[in-house]
């Protein structure tokens, strides 16, 4: 089973081509979504009225188990504004906390029985108590952003020395280990103790770094793009939930190779639509056929070059 500890609330997302007002979301929303394909998912969190009873009732029609998520009454719900350019990169952003502010995870005795665990995105400290609570994880994610890097970096080191996996995307895995290349960013991150180390590249895809080397995988060329919100979550969900499904297989080799190629298969569906609305639609068929499709985008046969000089 795998517990997911992070944020649901609302977002207000602007593009120049539409613009979306409260929408379902939070890492834990999409994180838990993209996993649930693979495995059984529990969601920690914590929300107010504002959110209404539909978007945690989605949840659980998909299977995800939603006890322990908290609601605070006449509390308002963590809220995400954000505006992207016409590249679709984020233009601006605010955070509003509301419930956020203050609160400490309550994780039941079955979530504390996680397989896999997964610390989105809030203060290190907390995170490092949650991984605590969860002694027999056998495999730890976590995620982080610029905030805890510039102000807590002091209790975010000691938390990413405690799990197994870090999810980061380009920016923050130079920023947190200062160093202006991936590969050695990555060397630096493994030696304080996670064993992978994921580089989330936006559009452009998504790279592994383990003790074997690196692994790349290209964005998925898509004609119909709405919504890039959550995409980074969906891709998390996606690759830790194919490795909780596949625990027995350990986490070396092909399986997390398969796992980021899941995890961006989940992904490019998920910017298809607003907010969740596209992955709650998501099929396992579907799902399968555009892994098939991922492997034909990098397959290629290996050939020697000619040699121009016969």
């Amino acid at each position: 089973m795998l517990v997911v500890v992070g944020t649901l609330g609302l977002d207000s997302v602007e593009t120049p081509f539409a613009s979306r007002d409260a929408v379902p979301g939070g890492s834990a929303t999409h994180f838990s979504l993209a996993a649930g394909f693979f495995t059984d998912v529990r969601v920690v969190g914590v929300v107010g009225d504002d959110l209404g009873e539909e978007p945690l009732a989605a949840l659980a029609e998909r299977g995800i188990d939603v006890s322990d998520v908290e609601r605070v009454p006449g509390g308002r719900s963590f809220r995400w504004r954000v505006r992207y350019d016409y590249a679709l990169s984020v233009a601006g952003a605010e955070a509003e906390a509301g419930v956020l502010d203050g609160f400490r995870p309550r994780l039941s005795e079955a979530s504390r029985r996680a397989s896999t665990l997964y610390l989105g995105n809030f203060e290190p400290a907390l995170q490092r108590e949650v991984r605590e609570a969860c002694p027999g994880a056998a495999l730890v994610g976590l995620d982080t952003m610029d905030h805890w890097i510039e102000t807590a970096r002091d209790r975010l080191v000691p938390a990413i020395a405690a799990v197994d996996c870090v999810v980061l995307n380009e920016a923050e895995i130079r920023r947190l280990a200062q160093e202006p290349s991936l590969p050695l960013a990555a060397r630096t991150i493994r030696a304080w103790g996670p064993r992978l180390v994921v580089v989330k590249l936006g559009r452009h895809g998504a790279a592994l770094f383990t003790r074997d080397g690196a692994f790349a995988v290209p964005g998925y060329p898509l004609e119909r793009i709405v919504d890039p919100t959550g995409a980074g979550d969906h891709f998390a969900g996606g690759f830790l939930g194919y490795l909780d499904a596949h625990a027995d297989e350990g986490l070396d080799g092909e399986v997390v190779r398969r796992a980021m190629v899941y995890g961006s298969v989940v992904a490019s569906f998920g910017v298809e639509g607003w907010g969740p609305e596209r992955i709650r639609r998501l099929t396992r068929t579907e799902i399968g056929e555009r892994f098939d499709a991922f492997q034909r985008l990098t397959r290629f046969e290996a050939e020697p070059a000619r040699d121009p000089a016969g």
